[in-house]
């Protein structure tokens, strides 16, 4: 898709999202100040910053945010990073080092985000590693242009319908010891083999440079977080059939590696080794695809001997995987923007897409948030109805029609379907501003009949980058649920990601599904990486606004459209819409008003919050339940001056932080 040019992006961070000590206050190499005002600003490097002083984060000293703390389920008090040249966002310290330091040294965002992808794998193996998946969408400024990167997952050649139902056509039992924790779980992984493509087309710095810093790290070790500290003793038990994982991740005496633990991992320094040397290939061929292959075969739990079912993976599946270039999904929002998405295997950029054109038939201004803070004030019942009726709808579509459309094509094109303005407008008409749906039904589109699919999803982590040039990478990854299948191979955390397909290839009243599992199909997912852009008098994209996305499997889809509608609609900061309450519904009369937050009163089943009850009153069913999201959300803002510069927001449920090249007052 082509987009107009915009003016030179700026990134860095003025505010810490930790307390921090001062070590390094003036510019470092190739980071100058900023234009206009140069006897006011100076400018750091991929530090974290607050007012009185900067810390370069792995350092170990006072105030670095990569310092392991207990897990929490809310960080208060998280302002806003502005930036002047280059932004990273992701879920961990570590990553957001490793990409920005690449984007300091002149790297493009798809370099940064190689380097960010081989940390995590490391830093955050419950959530996502080159053992799973991802989607990419990729804005270029010099051409203009969105491409969407498909890194989904496929089930193997000889996978059949009941795949994950059956251990075969003539044993109907299940999968031992489920569907999940066995060989069945495990697609092909296409995260390497993505971020390959996209760095051929998109790359400035050598490929082998990008995988050192995971190298590195693996190598010289770093102290275990709160987050994986919890999810490695939250899969004790499942992490115990696998030979590797113990090795891995368990103590002499028998228990999970916990928080502050020094930990390295030489098999996943090595097999980094191999991919930086030899390229994707090295990974989809040969010792390390042989060790993929091995590990979804494997028939016996090493600590009780329990069966496992095995999966059918060979060695032709990972050689054959393809990485895939997509048109992404862009539509108008208000006439003011354009937001584009992930298309399908990916549900997620309809989906968002589908509610934000529901709520652009109403007025959301009057309905922004309350008490404004830096945590984004308290939701109106108004609001949160609003954005929950419209997502509503957009499930009900989603459950029905939209699969991988190399397989299942959709009602018809998007413009003339789930997409058109009319249809959707259609759809807003079914939204009383008095009384929750309940459940919705989904739209009808000629004889076209399926049956309706819903899957439980769960994982993945975020990350939003802008460089120097003004490129743009969002990028949600994964390896489903945490700790994924729980097979480890070679240092690495293997996907349970066919568990995204369904089950069963037909509905209870015999209709096709269009998500059943399939010989080399990949399943539909929910990640909704994001771009918006300012929308030009003909509807068609100019200047690059806001990038943002995060995990949380189904629910991703809530988390991207509250962002957005904070942002665009209610005017909150990138922090502020990222730190805002997560609130949203899927098609179950069950509304979701994420309870970690400050700002509501979860105790008691939120029996004592008006907001909670004001959504009750209108026949909301209300979850108070603690929401998981890991929003990263970058927006183009000016300066008093006029500037662009960019700010950046990373979310306080969990452990990321924003850096860049740092703007700030001199003292």
């Amino acid at each position: 898709m082509q987009i107009p040019s915009h003016p030179a992006s700026s990134v860095s961070p003025r505010y810490s999202l930790v307390a921090l000590a001062s070590i390094v206050l003036l510019s470092l190499a190739g980071c100058g100040s900023s234009g206009g005002n140069d006897d006011k600003l100076v400018s750091t490097a991929c530090e974290a910053t607050t007012n009185d002083g900067s810390v370069v984060v792995g350092s170990g000293l006072p105030g670095d945010p990569s310092f392991p703390e207990l897990a929490s389920g809310y960080r208060t008090g998280k302002k806003a990073v502005e930036g002047n040249k280059y932004m990273v966002v992701t879920a961990n310290p570590l990553a957001s080092k490793a990409g920005c330091e690449v984007l300091k040294s002149g790297g493009s965002a798809v370099d940064a985000a190689v380097a960010v992808q081989m940390v995590l794998g490391l830093v955050e193996p419950q959530s996502s590693g080159i053992g799973g998946g991802a989607f990419m969408l990729y804005y270029d400024a010099a051409s203009k242009k969105v491409t969407a990167y498909d890194g989904r997952e496929t089930a193997p050649a000889a996978a059949t319908p009941d795949y994950l139902r059956y251990n075969s056509d003539s044993d109907k039992t299940v999968p031992q010891p489920s569907a999940r924790a066995s060989g069945r779980a495990v697609g092909t992984p296409g995260a390497v083999r993505m971020l390959d493509l996209a760095h051929k087309d998109h790359g400035s710095k050598p490929w082998k440079d990008l995988i050192q810093p995971g190298i590195d790290l693996a190598t010289n070790g770093f102290k275990i977080s709160g987050r994986m500290s919890d999810a490695l003793a939250g899969a004790k038990t499942a992490l115990q059939a696998d030979a590797d994982a113990i090795a891995l991740y368990f103590n002499a005496d028998g228990t999970t590696k916990s928080l502050g633990q020094t930990f390295t991992n030489p098999a996943y320094a090595a097999t980094l080794t191999k991919i930086a040397t030899g390229g994707a290939d090295a990974f989809y061929t040969g010792a390390v695809a042989q060790g993929i292959v091995n590990k979804i075969g494997v028939t016996q739990n090493v600590t009780t001997g329990a069966p496992i079912t095995p999966g059918v993976t060979t060695m032709a599946d990972l050689a054959g995987y393809q990485a895939k270039k997509r048109d992404a999904v862009c539509t108008t929002y208000r006439a003011k923007y354009v937001i584009c998405g992930m298309p399908p295997p990916s549900s997620g950029g309809i989906a968002v897409a589908q509610a934000m054109g529901v709520l652009e038939n109403f007025d959301l201004a009057p309905h922004k948030p309350t008490a404004l803070d830096l945590e984004g004030g308290k939701p109106t019942a108004m609001g949160v109805h609003l954005v929950s009726e419209a997502e509503r709808l957009a499930y009900a579509d989603r459950d029905v029609y939209v699969a991988d459309t190399d397989f299942t094509p959709l009602p018809g094109p998007l413009g003339s379907t789930l997409l058109d303005k009319g249809y959707l407008k259609s759809r807003a008409a079914l939204v009383s501003t008095k009384q929750s749906m309940g459940t919705a039904t989904a739209g009808q589109f000629g004889n076209t009949r399926l049956g309706v699919s819903k899957v439980a999803e769960n994982g993945t982590t975020h990350m939003t980058i802008v460089d120097a040039k003004g490129n743009v990478v969002s990028m949600t990854t994964t390896v489903e649920a945490g700790m994924g299948s729980y097979h480890i191979t070679q240092g690495f955390v293997l996907n349970n990601q066919l568990t995204d397909f369904s089950a069963t290839p037909t509905s209870a009243d015999g209709l096709p599904i269009a998500n059943k599992l399939e010989a080399g199909k990949r399943p539909r997912s929910s990640m909704a990486p994001t771009l918006v852009f300012d929308a030009n008098a003909d509807g068609t994209p100019g200047a690059f606004k806001m990038a943002t996305g995060s995990p949380g499997g189904s629910t991703i889809i809530q988390f991207v459209t509250k962002t957005l509608v904070g942002a665009l609609d209610w005017g909150l900061d990138a922090q502020q819409a990222t730190n805002l309450v997560n609130f949203g519904a899927a098609n179950s009369k069950t509304t979701n008003l994420g309870g970690e937050h400050p700002n509501i009163m979860a105790a008691n089943n939120g029996d004592a919050d008006p907001l909670v009850q004001a959504l009750r009153a209108m026949g909301h069913t209300v979850s108070v339940n603690a929401q998981s999201s890991g929003v990263g959300t970058v927006i183009r803002t000016a300066s008093s001056a006029g500037e662009a510069r960019l700010t950046g927001g990373a979310d306080p449920r969990r452990e990321g932080v924003v850096l860049g090249d740092t703007y700030k007052v001199k003292p």
